[in-house]
């Protein structure tokens, strides 16, 4: 799986609050969220999500990860928009 898919997963867990809510929004399985979410977890070698059978909420590494994917979401949309100040300050964040 591409590393940035798996950002943008993990980005739709933390913003729905649930892998069945992500999954709806992206119109994929919840399954194939947690794959996502499992194969960053392993590949950062870090926990990102505590889950239960009734929420989802951020580890505190989780909470560091997200707040960095959303800089680089930002970064990215700035560098189409060919706004380079924009994306000169965000990547100085």
């Amino acid at each position: 799986m591409d590393r940035f898919d798996n950002m943008r997963v993990f980005a739709k867990v933390v913003e729905s609050g649930s892998f069945t809510g992500a999954a709806a929004r992206l119109g994929i399985s919840a399954s194939m969220v947690s794959q996502h979410v499992k194969e960053l977890e392993e590949r950062l070698g870090a926990r990102l999500l505590n889950r239960t059978t009734r929420k989802v909420s951020l580890t505190e590494t989780g909470r560091a990860y997200y707040e960095r994917c959303m800089r680089i979401k930002r970064a990215a949309r700035a560098l189409l928009a060919g706004n380079h100040g924009t994306l000169m300050h965000v990547m100085s964040c």
